[in-house]
């Protein structure tokens, strides 16, 4: 007999699905128990917690395009899902949340891990979150969240209670009245705006002397035509955090990422432009963009919904950001002034020189700067990155330069801590041949990171290349908040929340079976990743950093520098070491 749980997961397998990520429990013992019966190519991915496994899921998506899954028990695992269930939602990638549920006849009666699910994922899986309360819904349930899920690129959530879990499936739904009837075929979509809205657009970016593009995830697919339209036009590019792989940062006008974690060219990009071209981006904070009227904008989206969200532009294009650009590419005029694209490519040269004299500095030990600076020209082909959130995040976005055929990823709506190691694991596993680097600190290391890299030695003997490198910067400081406490705050560094416990990373690495290296000299730390990156199972490379090296942002306002003078003031004896830093760091630019 075929129950509910062996057609969910059958229904699934034709939609392509080949892996769930999740952890087992009682709530969803029927579905567990299908998986060890399956015979189609679906493989369950144990995680050591749920959150995980949803985070699992969102890169699953964010490195091949495809629907994430993910899987929890009732009551607290399903409650564990929702952190890693924002980030997909807040990065608009298509996951799909399969929880259990205590059964139909227990439900109201305030039974043990009765949690009112519908409600509890009504925001993160807003598009659509139901409860299977009969076999015959099981069927529609599946097809609608694995469709809403791409179409809307977003989280969807089927709750299925434990006894209907068990009961035996209904495959072909009776024709009947109030049946719904389902399928998995493919939708065609039109993917790109009109011709006259086409002519508007380069009418615009036609009329203008200095243009800019500002790049995010949603053109991760277009980095030919990105590259096409900054050529004719002349235009400089800068990158959202989520697009930092759009376009190679070896090209002489990219002018890198912009914002907090941003270049100064891309500042500088930004607040003398003319013309402002927007592809794929929800890049959240407008001080960071051209002053309002200062420049005519045109802004590509496949979402009309985030078209003139932060920036207020003049026309806004829905649609395929590949195709769009394509069709837009032969409407525009080539311009034979260069003087604009001369001035950015020297600024980014000009940068780069920055950027490699701020990380050969000394440090108390390693500076965190050099230790990207030196990762960065010994990146293999075709690798995935991934960092977490933090002070990481700030030398990943100045310090790496991304190349063509390379992927990267951030948790980037929602910011969250302790992405990096999920993301790295779920990369790897849908990617063996790719090698694989994770840039963590160490909060996120000591917050999930030491227990997913139990799921590591769980899985690396399957891989083709078992390329995996967990690299931590260990300066034993939550550092990326301690400089906001400086800098946004002006207070000084709080020990008893900042201060992280000593743990030797790479020992632990060795207890697993894994190869653990510490590093704890500049001299030593382009030689480390070079031995990492030919070691024949995964590494935690454990980076001994110094965390009173600032993470000095493109554009420094008065009341920041008020703020920053302030906390210093009161600072223990680190806080001197943190002026001398920022001294050296200031002088190098």
């Amino acid at each position: 007999m075929q129950t509910v749980s062996d057609f969910i997961l059958s229904r699934l397998a034709e939609w392509g699905i080949q892996r769930i990520y999740g952890y087992p429990g009682d709530g969803i013992n029927g579905l567990i128990g299908a998986f060890g019966r399956t015979r189609e190519p679906l493989k369950f991915i144990q995680t050591r917690h749920e959150e995980m496994a949803a985070f699992m899921a969102c890169a699953h998506a964010k490195f091949t395009g495809q629907v994430g899954v993910c899987m929890a028990t009732s009551g607290p695992g399903a409650i564990h899902l929702l952190n890693g269930l924002y980030d997909a939602r807040m990065d608009h990638q298509p996951v799909v949340a399969i929880v259990g549920q205590q059964a139909r006849s227990a439900l109201g009666g305030d039974y043990q891990q009765e949690v009112d699910l519908a409600n509890l994922f009504k925001d993160v899986a807003r598009d659509f979150v139901q409860m299977a309360a009969s076999p015959v819904q099981a069927r529609h349930l599946v097809d609608r969240a694995m469709r809403i899920a791409m179409e809307e690129r977003s989280v969807t959530c089927i709750i299925v209670p434990n006894d209907v879990q068990d009961m035996p499936a209904v495959e072909k739904v009776p024709r009947s009245h109030g049946t719904i009837h389902t399928g998995i075929g493919l939708t065609n979509h039109a993917s790109m705006p009109d011709d006259r809205a086409m002519d508007e657009a380069a009418a615009i970016l036609n009329s203008g002397e200095r243009v800019a593009l500002l790049v995010g995830a949603g053109a991760l697919g277009a980095s030919q035509e990105i590259q096409n339209v900054a050529d004719i036009l002349g235009a400089g590019v800068a990158k959202a955090l989520l697009g930092k792989a759009a376009v190679p940062d070896t090209l002489p006008y990219v002018t890198g990422s912009i914002g907090l974690l941003g270049t100064r060219p891309s500042w500088t990009l930004m607040n003398n432009c003319d013309r402002l071209l927007m592809v794929g981006t929800s890049f959240p904070y407008s001080e960071f963009l051209p002053p309002e009227g200062q420049a005519r904008a045109v802004q590509i989206d496949r979402d009309g919904r985030k078209i003139n969200l932060r920036y207020p532009v003049e026309l806004g294009l829905v649609g395929d950001s590949k195709m769009t650009l394509q069709a837009l590419i032969s409407r525009l005029d080539r311009k034979p002034d260069r003087s604009w694209r001369k001035e950015i490519e020297q600024q980014v040269a000009d940068w780069w020189k920055v950027v490699e004299n701020r990380a050969m500095l000394d440090a108390n030990p390693i500076n965190p700067q050099r230790v990207m600076w030196e990762l960065s020209p010994r990146l293999p082909d075709r690798c995935i990155i991934t960092c977490d959130s933090g002070s990481a995040a700030n030398w990943f976005a100045r310090d790496l330069k991304m190349r063509d055929d390379m992927m990267a990823s951030v948790s980037g709506g929602l910011a969250s801590m302790g992405c990096a190691v999920p993301y790295a694991l779920a990369g790897k596993l849908a990617h063996p041949d790719r090698p694989v680097i994770a840039l963590v600190g160490d909060g996120a290391m000591q917050m999930n990171g030491l227990n997913e890299l139990i799921t590591i030695s769980a899985h690396w003997h399957e891989w083709r290349n078992p390329t995996l490198i967990i690299m931590v910067l260990n300066n034993g400081d939550l550092n990326q908040v301690t400089w906001e406490q400086r800098v946004l705050g002006g207070d000084p560094r709080f020990h008893d929340s900042q201060l992280l416990p000593s743990f030797p990373y790479a020992i632990y690495a060795d207890l697993l079976g894994l190869e653990g290296m510490r590093v704890d000299t500049p001299e030593k730390i382009g030689e480390a990743w070079e031995a990492a990156l030919r070691a024949e199972r995964p590494v935690v490379l454990e980076m001994v950093t110094d965390p009173e090296i600032p993470p000095i942002p493109p554009h420094i306002t008065l009341k920041q520098a008020k703020a920053y003078l302030k906390a210093m003031i009161h600072e223990d004896k680190a806080g001197a070491s943190a002026v001398r830093a920022t001294i050296k760091q200031w002088w190098a630019s």
